[in-house]
């Protein structure tokens, strides 16, 4: 399976305008490769083209975090992740400077997606619950292979395959081969 030019040119964009790709450009081929690797399985499934670029722009910030974390370049803190670069206020005095320490302020926004309007969000909530139907019930099936739960550490935990296969005592080939395979059976529930 192949992807066409205007499916490439919309993983290019969103790379490009993720917020994280800024300082990170040398790691273009890197984070394109990721993004391919992980929208291959559905991307050719989804018709509507917001629902694509949502899924794709989902899709694009994981694959991003996954390889700066891969490369060195972030690192998973109690409050999410952040820059190996970035220096802690409180270790920001320089000679008679005064620093404030504005680590315990709390800023909550709500994201507004002027984007959508009520049919593709119809439309991608119906593919999120199709998605979700399928993984419980591949799991149903074989709960000692445990899909679900590596499905939530690599994709909503952004663990790497390697982490996972410690956190279940298993192989990472073995996690590997199994995220490829929920990934064909979710395939298969779509078709």
């Amino acid at each position: 399976m192949e992807l066409t030019q205007d499916k490439i040119e919309l993983i290019e964009k969103l790379i490009r305008n993720d917020r994280k790709f800024v300082n990170n450009e040398d790691l273009y081929e890197d984070f394109f490769n990721e993004m391919c690797k992980r929208s291959m399985p559905i991307v050719n499934t989804i018709t509507s083209d917001a629902t694509l670029e949502a899924y794709l722009r989902k899709i694009a910030t994981t694959s991003i975090i996954n390889v700066l974390k891969d490369s060195g370049r972030l690192r998973r803190t109690r409050e999410g992740y952040s820059s190996v670069k970035s220096v802690p206020l409180e270790d920001n005095n320089h000679g008679n400077e005064t620093t404030v320490n504005y680590s315990n302020a709390k800023i909550q926004y709500n994201i507004v997606d002027f984007e959508s309007n009520p049919e593709d969000l119809a439309v991608k909530n119906e593919i999120l619950q199709k998605v979700i139907d399928a993984l419980y019930s591949i799991n149903n099936a074989e709960p000692d292979k445990q899909y679900l739960r590596i499905y939530k550490l690599r994709y909503d935990e952004g663990m790497t395959q390697k982490e996972i296969a410690q956190e279940l005592n298993l192989s990472q080939a073995e996690i590997s081969k199994r995220l490829f395979k929920l990934m064909e059976k979710v395939k298969k529930a779509f078709n």
